[in-house]
């Protein structure tokens, strides 16, 4: 239903992001990215690394490194799809947000909510 490719939006030094490989209607759950959670507290340790601006909050107490494809969308304050956190299965469920065509790419916005126009924390400075 999914597959990575060349993202032509994406200025990162590998350019990847989350393509549909058929039609998802609206409402649909196409992925659900298993979640590594890590205490707050250790936080600081991954702020040293690359994977700072990739660790999603997960609860009040942790955060979390998500695998799968959940940490390869791109941005976009006008998305196509969304995701919300299932606690008891320890994943973030991504559904489409409106119809998404076969070949299109799946955007999330990074700030959580898909009508949140605030800057992301990485342009913040």
């Amino acid at each position: 239903m999914i597959e990575v490719k060349k993202s032509t939006i994406s200025d990162g030094e590998f350019n990847r992001g989350v393509f549909a490989t058929v039609a998802i209607k609206k409402g649909t759950l196409f992925h659900e990215a298993p979640v590594l959670p890590y205490p707050n507290s250790e936080h600081v340790h991954i702020e040293k690394t690359a994977l700072e601006d990739y660790a999603f909050e997960y609860g009040s107490n942790h955060s979390a490194i998500l695998l799968g494809y959940g940490m390869l969308f791109n941005h976009s304050y006008e998305p196509n799809a969304t995701y919300d956190i299932n606690f008891e299965n320890h994943t973030f469920d991504f559904y489409a947000y409106k119809d998404i065509e076969a070949g299109e790419e799946i955007l999330i916005n990074y700030n959580g909510e898909v009508d949140d126009n605030e800057p992301l924390w990485f342009n913040k400075e």
